[in-house]
Order: structure tokens, then C-alpha cells, then sequence
């Protein structure tokens, strides 16, 4: 019998994929923040982050029991990021991504980036594909 804990439910959303973005955030600014900063900027409600090249300052990483990790730097290489832009109920982009990150002596650690606490290093260059739900272009 399945423990309430572990079921899940699932669903699915039919749409198209939009417009692409390649931008570059700028150093000490917010690596989540700066992802909602240029959906904002490009007009995307809905995005799927594709791929990511740069270095954080210092990387905070979310664990599953609510805590979190702090990967000290400078220059915590993103190995790896993905997630994905929702718009919020006042409408402002909320960005959830997460990642692999590797620390000045190559340990790695992965999980989801908290917002406000992943500073860009030098620069970071994001891609950005807009997400069309069907819901809303039929709209």
C-alpha cells in the first residue's frame, strides 16, 4: 500500500516553445534574481532555462530537509543548471533552478540555488527559452 508521503500526482501542461534569449548577467548580481530580471526584460512569463556557462563568488545550494550548503569560493564553476520561470500571482517572474557546482578544489555539490545568495562571479551567460501554454495563448 503506498504511504500518502511518497504518492505524487502529476500533470501536464500542452503548449509551445516561444522566443530564445541568450544574455549574460553581470558580476555580484544574484544568479536566480538576475534569470527573473531578464524575464522581466524580455517580456517572458513562462521560461525554461537551457544551459549556463560561468562562476559564482560563493554558491548556497538548497538540501531536502529545508537546510542548506554554503560552497565557498571565489569562483564556484556552475558545472550544470537547468529549471524553470513561472510567473507568480502578482505576475512578477519566480525562477527555480538548480544545479551542479564544483569548488576551488574540484568537490562537487548540486541542488537548487537559493535566491539572494548566489552572487555572479565575473559574468554569467544564461539561455532563456519562452514557454507558451496553451491555456494562455488560447487567451
Amino acid at each position: 500500500m503506498a504511504n500518502a508521503d511518497t504518492t505524487r500526482i502529476a500533470t501536464t501542461e500542452t503548449g509551445r516553445m516561444g522566443r530564445v534569449a541568450y544574455a549574460r548577467i553581470a558580476p555580484n548580481e544574484d544568479l536566480v534574481q538576475g534569470v527573473e530580471k531578464l524575464c522581466l526584460a524580455e517580456g517572458f512569463r513562462h521560461a525554461f532555462v537551457r544551459g549556463g556557462l560561468g562562476s559564482l563568488i560563493d554558491a548556497s545550494l538548497g538540501l531536502r530537509d529545508g537546510g542548506y550548503q554554503q560552497v565557498s569560493g571565489p569562483a564556484v564553476e556552475v558545472v550544470s543548471i537547468a529549471g524553470e520561470v513561472r510567473s507568480g500571482p502578482d505576475g512578477a517572474p519566480v525562477a527555480a533552478l538548480a544545479g551542479i557546482v564544483a569548488d576551488t578544489q574540484g568537490n562537487v555539490y548540486g541542488g537548487p540555488f537559493l535566491a539572494g545568495w548566489n552572487p555572479v562571479c565575473v559574468t554569467f551567460e544564461v539561455t532563456l527559452e519562452e514557454w507558451l501554454p496553451d491555456a494562455e495563448t488560447a487567451a
